[in-house]
């Protein structure tokens, strides 16, 4: 199944850790009903919570896809490269991208998922030990060999990813970027919350534009809940004088609609220039059914320029 045009994909980081399996069961249901077809995992999540080894959401996911007999309905996206090659450890140990190291995660995750092929596979982060001729070459044969439909690079440097997707030549080659990305904008010389996190960059932006055949997906959309929750601390870099004005254009718009500020901000996301693809965690039915109401709301042209130019 291919990934639709203008949608909003479940983010599946805590199911099996954080958020038990009955309510990942109940998040997945409602989001299916809603319409949604778009599911985001990876073979690490959540490897850093007390008890957690990075294979619970994937599988978590397979199982509800067993269950529900729908696996042939949905997009099915995972990422290889960012798990701890031994337990216990973190991404200090990372398994990397090497052929070997993709063959045998494509394998494992396959088997967690209890599915044939995922339909988008993602490298999650760089591997600079190894030759980008390699890992090029290891995805492209998953493809060919009918265990991936598509490539997808997540918090690479563009110039990693150009080169890349130039080594690919004719063979399959990345069409999906995945990168930290919301309404507020960051300090780009403050540290993000995770060392593994990179932000969407004007180049980046630009970039996707240019080449006209790469699908920008981006996480931490509504910044793990801190536009609405007075319990989450935003992080320290959004803390500069460009951050209030644009929290109050966010309340202006989302009271001139009728919406909440999140989906406000999913909103601009999926309309931006380039549009945008929201990767959106949930943890409960409620979540899932906001997110989702997003994909019925239009920005005139009026409030999305006041959004564009607040805090500039």
């Amino acid at each position: 199944m291919a990934v639709p045009q203008r949608t909003i994909a479940l983010g599946t980081l805590p199911f099996g850790t954080t958020v038990d399996e009955a309510t990942s069961f109940a998040v997945l249901d409602r989001f299916a009903e809603l319409g949604g077809t778009v599911i985001d995992t990876a073979n690490n999540y959540a490897f850093w919570v007390d008890g957690g080894t990075g294979d619970e959401s994937e599988a978590v996911i397979g199982r509800w896809m067993a269950e529900r007999h729908n696996r042939d309905d949905l997009v099915v996206a995972t990422k290889a490269g960012a798990r701890p090659a031994v337990p216990g450890t973190g991404l200090e140990n990372a398994e990397g991208l090497s052929d070997k190291a993709l063959r045998a995660a494509a394998e494992a995750s396959l088997r967690r998922l209890g599915t044939d092929r995922v339909d988008l596979y993602w490298t999650h982060i760089e591997d600079r030990s190894v030759d980008p001729a390699e890992t090029v070459a290891a995805l492209a044969d998953l493809v060919d060999a009918g265990k991936a439909r598509e490539l997808g690079v997540s918090n690479h440097a563009v110039w990693r990813v150009e080169r890349a997707r130039a080594l690919a030549g004719e063979r399959p080659r990345y069409g999906h970027l995945q990168y930290r990305y919301s309404y507020l904008q960051p300090r780009l010389d403050m540290p993000l919350p995770s060392s593994a996190h990179v932000h969407v960059t004007g180049e980046l932006l630009d970039y996707v534009r240019t080449e006209g055949d790469l699908r920008l997906w981006v996480y931490s959309a509504l910044l793990a809940g801190g536009y609405t929750r007075s319990d989450v601390e935003v992080p320290g870099a959004y803390d500069h004088p460009g951050t209030p004005p644009r929290l109050a254009a966010l309340r202006t718009v989302a009271d001139e609609l009728g919406a909440t500020v999140n989906q406000v901000v999913l909103a601009w996301l999926l309309d931006s220039d380039p549009p945008v693809l929201p990767v959106v965690g949930a943890s409960g039915v409620a979540q899932v059914e906001e997110a989702m109401g997003a994909l019925s709301l239009s920005l005139d042209a009026d409030q999305r320029r006041r959004l564009d130019e607040a805090g500039r």
